[in-house]
């Protein structure tokens, strides 16, 4: 007999709406907060989006990172971020490293040719061979054009969702999805707020990635809720809703924990440049999984539902064509 895991029980009978005043209305606080957090104390940014200069350096000794970060604290030069470089083409003995660093307190971008040559010197002293081989530099227009187009890009990326989740399904759930997605997106801004964890590029394509993989969890218990408003039109919406929940419990479960099992090994082993990209990831993956079981559908109930026993299916806003979704009392 083959042996399955089981996140969840088979059939649950929860209540979610129960301690309503806790899971919704806290969960809604916290997120409004996290909203006012971007402009007090405000974000942590990374030289993406504060400007500064990458040195590419090279040597024909192995690349050891920790012993770079050594010998640079020294210097004092800030946010400094080191990474290897991988390329075919290069040389069996031909080790390349990109190291970042931030815009310096006097307000310049690029470093000049003493910053670069400190920098050099102590890189010598943990490896004798390493030469730089070239230097770029992102001033502070440029940084703040990126933040804009980061917001823009969360923003559109909501608008397209609403108005998918709208013709799909219908305006209250589009609501209801986007107040879900607003949720998961400021807790996971305010969590890097408040623990002032470095925001740069990489964390806005985790935003985004998160927002796409709530969605998806929000569709399926929303499906299934339009199934089931169709199949029980006596039954209240609010235990409508309970049922629907309990019935994708634990593929909701099963989801998150799946997309977990892959990500906290990165967050452990995966190293310091990409720690900020999946720590966003898997508090995302919390968040999300708790906006689909506790947020979008408390908004739903509170715009109310239209459960006419005849309902054109919402496809029809889309392609022009009446179909009629059949009535749960007529034999089919």
């Amino acid at each position: 007999m083959a042996f399955r895991l089981k996140l969840v029980p088979t059939h649950t009978e929860w209540d979610f709406f129960r301690h309503q005043w806790l899971t919704f209305w806290l969960a809604l606080i916290l997120t409004v907060i996290s909203a006012f957090s971007l402009f007090w104390p405000g974000l942590s940014f990374g030289i993406d989006f504060k400007g500064g200069t990458t040195i590419r350096t090279e040597s024909t000794e192995p690349l050891r990172i920790d012993a770079y970060r050594g010998a640079l604290e020294g210097l004092h030069l800030g946010d400094v971020l080191i990474s290897e470089v991988f390329d075919p083409s290069f040389r069996a003995d031909q080790h390349v490293a990109s190291i970042r660093i931030q815009a310096q307190q006097d307000g310049a971008a690029a470093m000049d040719e003493t910053g670069i040559g400190r920098v050099t010197e102590a890189l010598k002293t943990v490896d004798p061979d390493v030469r730089v081989v070239s230097t770029e530099s992102v001033g502070p227009k440029v940084s703040g054009e990126l933040i804009w187009t980061a917001v823009w890009s969360a923003v559109a990326t909501i608008l397209c969702i609403m108005v998918y989740i709208w013709i799909r399904f219908e305006w209250q759930f589009a609501l209801g999805t986007v107040v879900g997605l607003l949720h998961d997106l400021f807790l996971t801004i305010g969590v890097f707020v408040l623990f002032r964890i470095k925001f740069d590029l990489s964390i806005v394509a985790a935003l985004l990635t998160i927002l796409s993989y709530s969605v998806n969890d929000k569709v399926v218990v929303f499906d299934r809720l339009r199934e089931n408003l169709t199949k029980f039109k006596t039954m209240p919406l609010r235990d409508v809703m309970n049922l629907s929940v309990n019935e994708t419990l634990s593929r909701t479960v099963a989801t998150s924990m799946t997309t977990l099992l892959a990500l906290v090994p990165l967050l452990i082993w995966g190293g310091d440049v990409i720690r900020g990209f999946v720590f966003a990831m898997v508090w995302g993956v919390f968040v999300g999984t708790y906006s689909s079981i506790f947020i979008s559908k408390n908004i739903v109930l509170m715009l109310g539902v239209n459960r006419d026993k005849k309902k054109v299916d919402p496809s029809a806003k889309l392609f022009g064509d009446k179909v009629e979704v059949p009535d749960a009392d007529q034999p089919r």
